[in-house]
């Protein structure tokens, strides 16, 4: 008796009692001692479910999968596992697909930037061919021998793709899709942009004269009675004042200097300038560091300068100043550069990064924002070059997205043409392209 799970019927689960015959074999040698007779296309050996029910959870499973052709099929009334589901898609058979007229050829990365392969799509179904170990030309050049009626090939810019197709469909018409045309478009404006990067200081208008009034309003003036100095605030005072008390008890107390920052966790020069302080208010009288007349007061014009030019680095501007007799040591030109970083700057418009410019480029004018726009007419109306740029990728974007090649020009057609001789045949010689484009054999290459 077998009693094989089969498919539920108006939601109830049904159970199936078989009758089979079991055969034994009498000889001893015999590896098979028994086995069960089969009913076709009903039953399978060793198999728990009948052929439709594996045949239902099989097309499930190539629906949705190991876990949602599980939920599915629980609402269906077959409970199994995502293992069985997954088990059942793998053991069909490999689908006999027909060969493709037109084929497109990329690659993609099991491991990014370590593991790669290629993958071959059928362009006019839009569906995957097969899959390819690894991105070798000799890899799909055997693909492609495997399968004679290939017409067209699909594929990016990359060399060994197009030296696998060379070798394995010479008859085959080598194209390249709009996504890597573009692709390689964008990557060509980025560069563009980026060669003229001065171009993009950009200063919004008016922002330099309020973020000058800014600045200097937060300015804390350095010299006179009226320097912002910590020396004068209260809370510095009040700690001073009881730390002067402290000390001058201990040292009353008989407890030497060392003793006393020690147990105070005070420096041993702390201490000595509150020992020797008589009041505490001669510790206030102490000139603020600002305001000390340093070596390179005579060069800070210079500094400043150079400041404004974006030169932020002490190390350098030092270097520079010595060499015009300034005697000042490195630390001074430090603390003069870090105390311009900590005050407040001037808020400038930030120049746009070459991306965003080449975004702005290659994006339809009506997708852009209001401020985009703006920036984006002030880039061109300071940069010629990239004006004109712009005046070539738009129509361009134009034709390719629309599929007007017909608006090409006939001596861009030739290049095209050149182009493809060159990449069939390095070593052309002008006779030799002369002679090809005349010939027809690679004027259809061409147009494609």
């Amino acid at each position: 008796m077998r009693f094989p799970a089969d498919v539920p019927s108006g939601g109830r689960r049904v159970v199936l009692r078989l009758r089979v015959r079991r055969f034994r074999c009498l000889d001893r040698v015999c590896p098979r001692r028994t086995f069960v007779e089969q009913i076709p296309g009903f039953t399978r050996k060793h198999g728990q479910r009948t052929e439709r029910l594996c045949a239902t959870l099989a097309s499930v499973g190539l629906a949705l999968a190991g876990r949602a052709g599980v939920r599915l099929s629980a609402i269906l009334g077959m409970s199994v596992s995502r293992s069985t589901v997954l088990r059942l898609v793998n053991a069909l058979p490999e689908p006999d697909i027909p060969s493709p007229r037109v084929v497109g050829v990329d690659e993609y990365a099991t491991r990014r930037g370590h593991v790669y392969g290629t993958v071959l799509v059928d362009v006019e179904t839009r569906r995957p061919v097969d899959l390819l170990p690894d991105r070798e030309a000799s890899s799909v050049a055997g693909w492609l021998a495997a399968h004679p009626g290939i017409e067209v090939v699909c594929r990016d810019r990359a060399p060994f793709f197009a030296e696998g197709v060379r070798a394995g469909a010479p008859q085959a018409i080598q194209v390249a899709d709009r996504w890597h045309l573009w692709n390689n478009l964008g990557d060509a404006a980025e560069r563009a942009v980026a060669r003229h990067r001065q171009c993009l200081r950009v200063l919004l208008p008016g922002s330099v004269g309020k973020a000058q009034a800014m600045a200097d309003a937060h300015e804390p003036a350095l010299s006179g009675e009226t320097a912002a100095s910590p020396w004068k605030s209260d809370r510095f005072a009040n700690r001073i004042w009881a730390s002067h008390a402290t000390v001058h008890a201990m040292l009353e107390a008989g407890h030497s200097r060392r003793s006393i920052g020690r147990q105070l966790h005070m420096t041993h020069r702390t201490v000595k300038s509150l020992a020797d302080a008589a009041r505490p208010e001669d510790l206030f009288t102490v000139q603020y560091r600002f305001n000390r007349a340093t070596a390179v007061d005579e060069y800070k014009p210079y500094l400043d300068k150079r400041w404004d030019e974006g030169c932020t680095n002490a190390w350098k501007v030092w270097e520079e100043i010595i060499p015009l007799g300034c005697t000042g040591s490195y630390g001074i030109v430090s603390a003069y550069i870090r105390k311009k970083r900590t005050s407040p700057r001037p808020v400038t418009a930030q120049p746009p990064i070459p991306r965003a410019v080449t975004r702005w480029i290659l994006s339809r004018p009506e997708t852009l924002t209001d401020t985009e726009h703006i920036r984006l007419k002030e880039v061109l109306a300071n940069c010629p070059e990239l004006e004109a740029l712009t005046g070539h990728v738009r129509p361009f974007a134009e034709m390719l997205t629309e599929r007007q090649g017909h608006r090409l020009r006939r001596h861009d057609l030739l290049l095209c043409r050149v182009r493809v001789i060159f990449r069939a045949e390095p070593s052309a010689n002008a006779y030799r392209i002369f002679h090809v484009l005349h010939c027809g054999r690679t004027q259809q290459q061409g147009d494609k």
